[in-house]
Formats: C-alpha cells, sequence, structure tokens
C-alpha cells in the first residue's frame, strides 16, 4: 500500500488574517503548513522545512515578494511558487516569473485558484475582457521602466521624464482596479 505524502507548504502574507485562514484551508486538504509575515522568517522556514510549495504575497509591509522568491529557490530550489497582490502589473508579474515563481495570481485568490497556480494552470480571471483603466495603464507602464531600470528610482524617473519625487509619490499610491 502506497501511500501519498502531501507536500508542504509555506504561506508567506503579512497579513495575519489572510495567513491563517488560507494556512487553515491548506491544512483541512492534508498539507503540513508553515507560515510567515516577513523575508526573514520566509527565508529561514524555508531553510528548515524545504518546502515543495510556497505561497507569497507580493507585498510585504514594505519589503517584496520577490526577494522572498529569490531566497526560497536558494534554500529550496525545486518549489513552486505562486505570487499573490493585490496590485498586480505585467511588468512584477513578468519579474517573478523570471525569477522562478510557476504563477502569479491576484487577490482575492481561493485555494483552489492557488493549486491551479501550483499546477501551472491560470484559474478563469473575471472580467478579462475588459479593457483597463487609464491609471492601470500607466502603473503597469511605470512599474514596467523601474523594472528594466533594475529597481533604481532614479534612473526610472529620467526615463520616464519624471521628477524623481513625483516618481516616489507614484509609487507610494496603489493603482485603481479595472
Amino acid at each position: 500500500m502506497r501511500i501519498d505524502v502531501l507536500p508542504e507548504v509555506l504561506i508567506v502574507d503579512d497579513d495575519e488574517r489572510f495567513r491563517t485562514r488560507l494556512a487553515r484551508a491548506f491544512r483541512d486538504r492534508g498539507h503540513t503548513v508553515y507560515e510567515a509575515a516577513d523575508v526573514a522568517t520566509a527565508t529561514d522556514a524555508a531553510r528548515a522545512h524545504r518546502p515543495g510549495r510556497v505561497v507569497v504575497d507580493l507585498r510585504l509591509g514594505a519589503e517584496s515578494g520577490l526577494t522572498v522568491v529569490r531566497n526560497v529557490l536558494a534554500e529550496a530550489p525545486g518549489a513552486r511558487i505562486v505570487i499573490l497582490t493585490g496590485y498586480g502589473s505585467i511588468a512584477t508579474a513578468l519579474e517573478a516569473v523570471r525569477l522562478g515563481a510557476v504563477s502569479y495570481l491576484t487577490k482575492p485568490a481561493d485555494v483552489d485558484d492557488i493549486e491551479r497556480g501550483f499546477a501551472g494552470d491560470a484559474p478563469p480571471s473575471e472580467g478579462s475582457h475588459d479593457a483597463p483603466s487609464l491609471a492601470r495603464v500607466e502603473w503597469e507602464h511605470i512599474n514596467r521602466v523601474l523594472a528594466d531600470s533594475g529597481g533604481n528610482i532614479s534612473e526610472a524617473a529620467r526615463r520616464l521624464g519624471l521628477h524623481r519625487r513625483s516618481l516616489q509619490r507614484k509609487l507610494a499610491k496603489y493603482p485603481t482596479r479595472r
């Protein structure tokens, strides 16, 4: 008789309520789950447990979930990583996949969406046929230029023809939902 062991899951999100709810849902499905609220704790958990699956929020307070992707894959190279974000952009999605994430989902995402993400199947997105708002397109363009500038705000501002402080103010705002 063969017993299949489900992969361990690491959930990295600074929103404690969301993280514990998601952890409970994975535990209910039989997974061993570890939780982290920041980059350092996530890196330590990846080193100690080498999880097979990792769910990472893109924005962890002042830190970036992309750092978690790099650190986790250094500690657990075979991990399948799904990025979750409330403020997705094309640039950050491309960067996440380039770093090794298998999927990039916008919140709210449930366990079924995340499981499909681990499998490499994108869940159907609601309103995917709607044109994005002008604010959304601007936000995505700014993030793409920032990513192309290696995260250097001064260089991105120069490329965009903006003053550095103006760019910083725009980056501090959340994009408007579609």
